[in-house]
């Protein structure tokens, strides 16, 4: 007979251990922030809200709850995380002071919103010049991906309504600035919107870009320099009017529905006009082509605009629509963007795919639920998660290499973050002793020393 192994060896466990830290990997955050001066900039910032002798600092408390959203909170009460480690996290406020600070910049609506988004814009700007950077560039431009999402709410909460996909919940809207492929991307923009909102409605992408526009350096807010990128809930009239209306001329790549129009332009582009569609490294794309289209189907659209159109064979057993053409589905966008080769400029497009990623990342970043009841506490909380996805692009962005760079939110605190350590002080110093046996100490160390190399914020 064979003797039987245990799968996981038996353990027992009590409540009397000390010198202990959890979430030890959170360091990193912490020392980002104190790096790019995240926590005196909302200090300041917030200061106007801070009551007479009040114990805790609005700027900490609100920069408290965006550390336990990027270490996987999701409500308020998440804090409690932070709050059981005062020796990494200092002092933490109780949940019933949180909860009146959110009730508080709630109340005072548009102007507690814009005193964040000028806090995180400053911020950003000194990030990005740690960094090397003007600003993270994807192909030598500055691109903003405007993408929505769907939240579902599973309580009448304000403005909870019935989706375009028959769930119940919230409908907002992002934008994110792409970091290529080196890396993921950063929130610059969120708007909170009913679940029944439109996806291709103008005047949301247009107050969404606005917003992603206030967060980028001045001398990146005009000019062809710095990309919109948005599927086609942004190919309406209104919206590429207004981005090239008033000597904006930003440039733009936006996904167009094919109307009638464009496809009776399609099947009238000859077999030689087509290009072979290509790879992010240059390759060709077996079974996929695109051309440009020219003529009537451009009538009515701001001058400059050009229309590229894909055609590619289905995957097999995938479903034709009735806009496809000759057994080919049909892709369309529009670009303001010239001097390329439009198989460059179509990869470019699709690579908005990205977007969708980082809408990913913002789902296991709060975004799962918006917690609050209130329409104007879950915009707070929408800056929070925001400010939380800041931190966890930000952080690899200033201290992290390779494979690492490109880690999304839940890898990192599955390795990073959710590591244990062992807190010792000698020589008036503390120090967070690693396991050795974890296999990303290396990497948390190595990261850590890249941050205190940085200058201190003046």
């Amino acid at each position: 007979m064979m003797k039987r192994n245990r799968s996981y060896p038996r353990i027992r466990i009590s409540a009397g251990g000390s010198g202990v830290v959890s979430q030890a990997g959170g360091a990193l955050l912490v020392e980002t922030v104190r790096r790019i001066g995240l926590d005196t900039t909302l200090s300041a910032a917030l200061g106007p809200w801070r009551k007479p002798r009040a114990v805790h600092d609005p700027g900490k408390i609100l920069l408290d709850l965006a550390l336990a959203v990027a270490l996987g909170g999701d409500c308020l009460a998440d804090i409690g995380v932070l709050r059981a480690e005062p020796s990494m996290f200092g002092p933490v406020a109780s949940d019933p002071t949180v909860s009146r600070l959110v009730d508080t910049l709630a109340a005072s609506g548009p102007h507690a919103l814009a005193a964040l988004r000028r806090a995180r814009a400053n911020v950003r700007q000194r990030v990005w010049r740690l960094a090397g950077q003007a600003a993270p560039k994807a192909g030598g431009e500055v691109i903003v991906d405007i993408n929505g999402a769907l939240v579902l709410a599973h309580s009448e909460k304000e403005d909870a309504a019935a989706t375009w996909k028959k769930t119940f919940g919230h409908h907002p809207l992002f934008a994110f600035v792409d970091h290529g492929p080196e890396g993921s991307g950063e929130p610059v923009a969120g708007l909170l919107r009913p679940g029944n909102a439109g996806s291709n409605t103008a005047a949301d992408h247009i107050i969404v870009t606005r917003q992603a526009l206030t967060q980028l350096p001045m001398q990146l807010r005009r000019g062809r320099q710095t990309l919109i990128r948005t599927d086609s809930a942004g190919g309406t009239h209104q919206f590429l009017d207004w981005l090239t209306a008033r000597g904006r001329w930003l440039s733009y790549s936006v996904g167009m529905v094919i109307t009638d129009a464009i496809h009776q332009a399609v099947l009238l582009v000859p077999s030689s006009v087509w290009t072979p569609a290509i790879e992010p490294h240059g390759d060709v794309r077996d079974g996929a082509w695109v051309a440009e289209l020219a003529g009537d189907v451009l009538s009515g659209w701001p001058k400059g605009t050009r229309l590229i159109v894909r055609k590619e064979r289905p995957h097999p057993g995938a479903q034709l629509r009735i806009t496809d053409a000759d057994g080919m589905r049909l892709t369309c966008f529009a670009t303001n963007t010239t001097g390329s080769p439009i198989a460059q400029l179509e990869l470019r497009h699709r690579q908005r795919a990205r977007a969708e990623d980082r809408i990913r990342a913002a789902r296991d970043t709060g975004l799962r639920n918006l917690p609050l009841h209130d329409a104007a506490q879950n915009r707070i909380w929408l800056e929070i998660v925001q400010i939380a996805l800041e931190l966890l692009a930000w952080m690899p962005m200033l201290a992290l290499t390779g494979e690492a760079r490109r880690w999304e939110p839940k890898r990192l605190r599955l390795r990073l973050f959710s590591a244990a350590a062992q807190l010792v002080t000698t020589g008036r110093r503390r120090w967070l002793r690693l396991a050795r046996h974890w296999p990303w100490s290396q990497i948390i160390t190595a990261a850590f020393e890249r941050l205190q190399a940085l200058p201190n914020p003046g």
